[in-house]
C-alpha cells in the first residue's frame, strides 16, 4: 500500500495513528519512565486485537503501565487479582435469583465479573488453577460469556494483558503451551536503565507525577484495528515470516541444523499470523503505509519465544527460546526473494 493508492480516509486514519501514537507516548511519559519498546508491544497487540502476556520480576510498573494505558486510551479498566482460590464466576459473572419490588416475584438475573470492561489487567495469572485461566482464556477466544444458556457479549474493543512473575515458582500453575500460544504477544519487561531509576525514584519520591489526558476513543481503536486489517504485505515481507516459522519446526525441510538439534517443537500457523498483522499495526503506528522486514524482525521474539521451545539439549547448553530466534534470523536471509510455494 503506497500513499498513491490509499483513498483519502485510510492516509487520514494513518496519520491519526501515528499522532495518537505519539500523543499516548507523551502521556504515559508523565508517569512511565522508559520501557518505550514494552509500550509499542503492548500498543502493537491491542491495535491487532489481540492478547498480550507480560513477564517481569515486581516492582517494575507492569500494573502502573497497563492502568496508564487503559486512561490514555478513554477505555473502561478492570484488574482482576489471580490468587488460588479464585473461580471462574469470579471472573466471568454468575446467575442469580432476584426478587423484583414491583411484582414480588423471583427471576433469574446475570451479574457480570469484572471481565465486563475494555480493557482487564489479569494480575499474575499463573497463581490460579488452570480450571479459572481456562475460564479467562475462553473469554479472551471467544469474546463472550455464556451462561444460563444465553451469551453475554463482552465490550468492544476487548483486550486482556496478563501478567506474571517468573520468580517464585511454588504454588503457581504455569500456562500450558496451548494455552501460551492464545497470546499474540509474550512482552518481557525488563529493569530499567541507571538514568531511568534514577528519574523514577526522583519522581515517587517527590510526587511529581502527573496527570493522564485521554487521547484516543474506543471507537477510534476499533477503525484503527479495521485498518490494520486493510494493510498489504509485500510477498517478501510476508515470505521472510513465513520462512522464519517454517524454519523453526524440527524436521522441516527448511529447518537448520541447530533447529533440529536443540528444538522440541516449533512455531506453529498462529506464528506467521502475529507476525505479519503485528508487523502491520506497527507500521501505522509509525505513519507507514506497508509493513517491512525490519518490522517482523522487531517483533520476532515477542510473537515466537512462546511458541519456540527447547528440549533437553539445548537447557544443558544455556541455548534459550531467545536465542533461538536470533539464530534463527541469522540463518534465514532478509534479503532472499520469496515466492509463494508450489502446491
Amino acid at each position: 500500500m503506497t500513499e498513491a493508492t490509499l483513498t483519502q480516509d485510510d492516509i487520514a486514519a494513518v496519520k491519526r495513528c501515528q499522532d495518537g501514537y505519539e500523543r499516548i507516548r507523551q502521556e504515559l511519559s508523565k508517569v512511565i519512565v522508559g520501557q518505550d519498546d514494552v509500550i509499542e508491544q503492548v500498543l502493537v497487540t491491542m491495535f491487532s486485537r489481540g492478547h498480550a502476556l507480560l513477564e517481569g520480576v515486581p516492582g517494575l510498573a507492569k500494573t502502573l503501565m497497563i492502568s496508564s494505558i487503559a486512561e490514555s486510551l478513554h477505555l473502561s479498566f478492570k484488574r482482576i487479582q489471580f490468587t488460588p482460590d479464585l473461580m471462574p464466576s469470579d471472573i466471568t459473572g454468575a446467575e442469580v435469583i432476584q426478587e423484583v419490588p414491583e411484582t414480588r416475584q423471583r427471576e433469574h438475573r446475570f451479574l457480570p465479573g469484572p471481565v465486563f470492561a475494555n480493557l482487564i489487567l489479569a494480575d499474575e495469572i499463573n497463581r490460579t488453577p488452570p480450571k479459572t485461566q481456562a475460564a479467562m482464556l475462553e473469554a479472551m477466544q471467544e469474546r463472550h460469556v455464556s451462561a444460563g444458556g444465553k451469551t453475554h457479549h463482552l465490550p468492544a474493543p476487548f483486550f486482556v494483558l496478563a501478567t506474571q512473575n517468573p520468580l517464585e515458582q511454588e504454588g503457581t500453575y504455569p500456562l500450558p503451551e496451548a494455552q501460551l500460544d492464545r497470546f499474540l504477544l509474550y512482552i518481557k519487561v525488563d529493569y530499567p536503565s541507571g538514568l531511568e531509576e534514577w528519574e523514577i525514584a526522583r519522581r515517587v519520591t517527590s510526587a511529581s507525577q502527573g496527570k493522564i489526558q485521554a487521547c484516543m476513543s474506543g471507537e477510534e481503536i476499533v477503525e484503527l484495528q479495521q485498518l490494520v486489517t486493510r494493510v498489504p504485505v509485500s510477498d517478501q515481507v510476508l515470505g521472510y515470516a513465513w520462512a522464519l516459522v517454517r524454519a523453526s519446526r524440527p524436521g522441516a525441510k527448511e529447518a537448520p541444523d541447530f533447529v533440529n538439534r536443540w528444538v522440541n517443537w516449533g512455531a506453529g500457523p498462529r506464528g506467521v499470523l502475529t507476525l505479519v498483522t503485528c508487523a502491520k499495526a506497527r507500521a501505522i503506528l509509525h505513519g507507514r503505509y506497508h509493513a517491512t522486514i525490519e518490522d517482523i524482525q522487531r517483533l520476532a521474539k515477542p510473537a515466537l519465544r512462546h511458541r519456540i521451545a527447547g528440549n533437553y539439549a539445548a537447557q544443558a547448553n544455556n541455548v534459550n527460546s531467545e536465542r533461538m530466534i536470533e539464530m534463527l534470523m541469522e540463518a534465514v536471509p532478509a534479503d532472499r526473494h520469496y515466492e509463494k510455494p508450489a502446491a
